[in-house]
């Protein structure tokens, strides 16, 4: 994700993302945000989600990535709401183009899995149209 758009998370979620320069050794959110800019909004949505649901702890996330061609957000406790929250952020990540936001869909190329719209599939290549199934499931 672009630097300005993960500032700009950390900025207006500080609490949720407290750990984003922190120790490797203690979290992995001293990586940053390893998706594209695509999902961001999805990624906004979500945290505000989390602060509406969270009571008055506030979970805070420990790793936040794309893989297998979805949004992964991980935190470190919440309420049930929270996690249904995520698990919903996620699940339509699967259906939102990674590098735009536009409608995507999940592709996969020689083993490699991308969430991404018409535009992008040419563009990186991506041929083949895989069924939308989460990992967490």
């Amino acid at each position: 994700m672009k630097q300005s758009l993960d500032k700009k998370l950390v900025e207006k979620y500080p609490a949720i993302f407290a750990d984003r320069n922190g120790d490797m050794r203690e979290t992995a959110m001293c990586w940053g945000f390893e998706c594209d800019d695509g999902w961001y909004k999805i990624i906004d949505k979500l945290c505000q989600e989390i602060m509406w649901n969270c009571g008055r702890i506030i979970p805070v996330a420990t790793q936040v990535k794309e893989k297998y061609g979805e949004l992964c957000f991980y935190i470190n406790g919440g309420s049930d709401e929270v996690y249904e929250a995520i698990r919903k952020a996620e699940k339509k990540s699967l259906r939102t183009c990674e590098i735009c936001g536009e409608k995507g869909q999940l592709r996969e190329n020689k083993g490699w899995f991308k969430t991404v719209c018409e535009k992008h599939r040419k563009e990186k290549d991506v041929l083949e149209e895989k069924e939308e199934t989460s990992i967490h499931n």
